[in-house]
């Protein structure tokens, strides 16, 4: 039986403006097995990084979540208050964010970041902590010398690694990656995307990779769930969802990404445009871009369910 380590379900969350109600997170529901690498994709604006900062209880004001569950280890974190919350975060949960330059305070020193995130958490002395640090940032190839190094002394491949290394400190059970490597260049990311991997060997770590990089998804990440208009429309295996796409949004993600190698692929361009999650369409929210769409879909919503070999998909199709 899986180890199942978060169980998200009927996850809402709205954003109050001045327009009406956005529905960043629509009845959301998913599974993150311990030890997994799971990747969530999809077009910009459509609730990846929102999910990412809900499991973390850091929706961002005029942002609200109202209604669903977070288990995290079997422990409701809806329920819990800021207190524990904070105590959680960086020790069990803690997330790469995708700009590590504004994440990382530039008046402090990097070897200072370390020691602050270690002892806030754990009864230890600076020096035990620094010791750690040294050891972390050395693991993830930078040299502890660089510890006493501000911020904007790094390159932001080295950054980077800077905020990996915070997410390690604390050996969490469950790390969060927003889009880590989209301000890197290609030689970098792949140095990122190695380092990953090395670290998933070596401390079988459980990594939810928020990214819109397909490519990246199909080296890393053991299962992907992919996201349209603030729902998730299909969950797979990795091989599984790159061989045989089943949702519609799917095919077209994966057929409108240039391939190189298969110099016979018909290179094609969704129609149409995201919805306003204001006033999103009724029923499928892909119906009025997808190819075959039927009646049923401008009607009824249609629900997350499984099609065999551990597929799931929201289609009426199936």
């Amino acid at each position: 039986m899986a180890d199942i380590l978060v169980s998200i379900r009927n996850l809402d969350v709205h954003y109050h403006t001045r327009m009406g109600v956005v529905k960043a997170l629509d009845k959301v529901s998913l599974d993150i097995e311990r030890g997994q690498l799971i990747g969530l994709v999809g077009e910009s604006g459509c609730g990846k990084s929102t999910l990412g900062f809900a499991i973390l209880r850091l929706i961002p004001p005029p942002g609200r979540i109202v209604g669903g569950s977070i288990l995290f280890d079997a422990e409701e974190l809806l329920d819990k208050d800021g207190a524990y919350m904070r105590q959680i975060r960086g020790k069990r949960i803690s997330m790469v964010f995708q700009d590590p330059m504004t994440s990382l305070n530039p008046l402090q020193k990097i070897g200072d970041h370390l020691v602050e995130t270690i002892t806030t958490h754990e009864s230890i002395s600076k020096q035990e902590a620094w010791k750690r640090a040294e050891e972390l940032v050395d693991r993830l190839g930078i040299s502890p010398s660089r510890l006493s190094d501000y911020p904007h002394q790094f390159s932001g491949g080295m950054r980077q690694r800077i905020m990996i290394s915070l997410a390690l400190a604390l050996d969490s059970d469950l790390i969060i990656a927003d889009e880590p490597t989209t301000s890197l260049d290609v030689i970098v990311e792949a140095q990122i995307l190695d380092l990953l991997k090395e670290l998933k060997a070596a401390y079988n770590m459980t990594l939810m990779l928020i990214t819109h990089n397909m490519g990246i998804v199909a080296e890393l990440v053991d299962r992907v769930a992919v996201m349209y208009a603030a729902k998730i429309v299909e969950v797979a295996d990795a091989l599984d969802l790159f061989a045989n796409p089943v949702h519609p949004y799917t095919q077209g993600l994966l057929k409108s990404i240039p391939n190189i190698k298969l110099l016979d692929q018909e290179f094609e361009i969704m129609k149409g445009s995201p919805p306003d999650l204001i006033d999103p369409p009724t029923g499928c929210r892909f119906h009025p871009r997808c190819l075959h769409a039927m009646d049923i879909c401008s009607e009824v919503d249609p629900p997350l369910k499984h099609v065999g070999n551990g597929t799931m998909v929201a289609c009426h199709l199936y």
